[in-house]
Parts: C-alpha cells; sequence; structure tokens
C-alpha cells in the first residue's frame, strides 16, 4: 500500500480543524503569497514548456477546451434549473462555477502526477488558463440575457484581470520568454518549494472548506448529489475530448481532471459583480464544501483510473 501524499494529510488536517472550531487560521497576507506563489508557479513551469509547442497543435486544443468550457455550464443549468428547482439567478452562477476550472485541484493533480511520475503534456497550464473564462461569460448570458445595461466593462475587467488570471497569464509568458534556463536564478523559490507552498495552501483551504459545510446543511442533499455527480459527468466528457485530441494517457486524465473541477475563486468574483442577485453561499457551498474536497481526496485518482481503464493501458 503506498503512503498517503502528505499534501492530502496538510488538507485533512485544515479540514480536521476547521470542523473541530479550532483557532487555527493562516493570516491573510501569508495566504495570499501562498496562493500568489502556487498560481505564478504554474504559469512558470507551463510557459517553459509552451515555447517548445506547435502553434497548430495548440490552437485546435485551445479551441477544443474552449468549447468544452461553453458546453458544461449549458449541461449543469437546466439540471440545477429544473431538477433542483433553483432560482434562475443560482441556477446560472451555479453552472458558471463547474464550467470553469479549479486551480487548487490542478495543483494538487500536479503533485498526484509527479509523484507516481505520470508524464503529461507540459501546456496544461496554458489550457488551465482558457479554461477560467468562458463559463463565466455563459453563467452572466443564462442569468441575464443579452441586455444594454450589462456593464460589459466592468466584468471584462474582472474576468480577464483577476489575479488568478493575470498571475497564470503572466506566469506563462515570462516562464515562455525567459526559458528554464533564465529561470534557474528563481527556481528555488518557485519550483523547489513548489510542493511545500502547495501544503500551506491546502491546510488554509481544508479551514475554509470545514466553513461552507453549515451553509451545505441549509441547502439539502441536492447540492450534495449534484456536487458529485457532476464533476464524475464532467471528467468523462473531458476524457473523451482528451482521447480526441491526441493527447498522451496522462495528458487526457489531467484534462478530465479540469473538467471535473469547479471554480471557487474567479467565478464568484465576476458572479458577484455581473450577477449580484445569485446567492454566493449556493455556489460556494457544492463547489467548496462539496467537490473541491471530493476531487482532492477520491476524485483526482479516480479520474486517472477510469482514464487508464478507457484507454485500455491499466
Amino acid at each position: 500500500m503506498s503512503p498517503i501524499d502528505p499534501v492530502l494529510l496538510f488538507f485533512i488536517l485544515g479540514l480536521t480543524a476547521g470542523l473541530l472550531r479550532s483557532e487555527l487560521r493562516m493570516p491573510a497576507a501569508v495566504y495570499d503569497l501562498v496562493s500568489m506563489l502556487l498560481l505564478l508557479t504554474i504559469g512558470l513551469k507551463g510557459g517553459v514548456e509552451l515555447a517548445r509547442q506547435p502553434f497548430a497543435d495548440l490552437a485546435l486544443q485551445a479551441v477544443a477546451v474552449i468549447a468544452m468550457g461553453l458546453l458544461l455550464p449549458l449541461v449543469a443549468f437546466p439540471v440545477l434549473r429544473y431538477l433542483g428547482r433553483l432560482p434562475r439567478a443560482d441556477a446560472a452562477s451555479i453552472a458558471a462555477h463547474y464550467g470553469s476550472v479549479s486551480v487548487a485541484t490542478y495543483a494538487v493533480a500536479v503533485a498526484y502526477f509527479t509523484r507516481l511520475q505520470v508524464p503529461y503534456e507540459a501546456h496544461m497550464p496554458f489550457l488551465l488558463a482558457l479554461l477560467e473564462i468562458p463559463a463565466i461569460v455563459v453563467g452572466i448570458l443564462l442569468a441575464r440575457g443579452i441586455s444594454r445595461d450589462m456593464r460589459i466593462g466592468v466584468v471584462a475587467h474582472e474576468v480577464f484581470l483577476g489575479k488568478s488570471i493575470v498571475l497564470l497569464i503572466g506566469g506563462l509568458f515570462i516562464g515562455w520568454a525567459a526559458g528554464s534556463d533564465g529561470l534557474a536564478p528563481v527556481k528555488p523559490l518557485f519550483f523547489d518549494l513548489f510542493k511545500g507552498v502547495l501544503a500551506l495552501f491546502l491546510l488554509e483551504m481544508g479551514i475554509i472548506t470545514a466553513s461552507q459545510f453549515g451553509s451545505l446543511r441549509k441547502c439539502g442533499p441536492f447540492l450534495l448529489v449534484f456536487g458529485i455527480a457532476m464533476p464524475l459527468f464532467s471528467s468523462v466528457v473531458g476524457m473523451l475530448l482528451g482521447h480526441a485530441l491526441g493527447l498522451s494517457p496522462g495528458g487526457v486524465a489531467m484534462l478530465a481532471i479540469l473538467a471535473a473541477s469547479a471554480s471557487y475563486i474567479a467565478v464568484p468574483a465576476a458572479m458577484r459583480i455581473s450577477v449580484p442577485q445569485a446567492n454566493p453561499t449556493l455556489s460556494l457551498a457544492a463547489s467548496l464544501g462539496v467537490t473541491f474536497p471530493f476531487n482532492v481526496l477520491v476524485g483526482i485518482p479516480l479520474y486517472h483510473a477510469m482514464t487508464l481503464r478507457f484507454l485500455g493501458s491499466g
């Protein structure tokens, strides 16, 4: 039996401390620093490899991934609206969360594949950044339609200049421009400490996740079921798309993981501006209270095993 990855144990520690109402809490400034380091490191790693990829292959994958980002919230919305009987704004907001992506889930997947020495396409951070955006646009349109009073400039600023997008894209550009040799002086901070930074990030995420459990109890069992069923469905979509694009087995599994993750950073910020009538408690209770811990503790190895079985290589 292989040992449990220590970064998951940090998440469990934070989750347990939060549920027991411990005073453990990471200072806000430290949490901001850790999250910035995490996003920049993912971007830098992807940027180095991005420079080595043929543009034609990347363009095809980019278009396909954007299409997936548009499709997933369109699938989730009627389920939330008619089976869950949620108000239109709430259904659209939650659907947008599940069409977007979780950087933290991706970071845990990177650590998981690294430990198992599973190779995958190194430009995944580029696809990760692309997946942040389409679902937000779809969610806004589902909630409000197209109207003259839409604050397009404000929404665009929040979507494209939000912290996560700026750091990811900025990291990609720096990694692409500097290359592996150029990044050597900063390698100890960004690359060598990646797993330690991820462990601290997940410690705080465990505490934050525990804080959502109270809201989840109030929202009923539907969101609990949806928060597990939707990622399972989305992972299959990502897996089929990755296979159609000719990705490696590790790349297919990674795309399945990206599809199965749900945003709790970029989308809530955009929805707060564009769909203020939506209840953010519902979205965070589902994405952060259910889907994130499910993916981190169970989903990532499950999607990997599903991929290997689908491809006949496991």
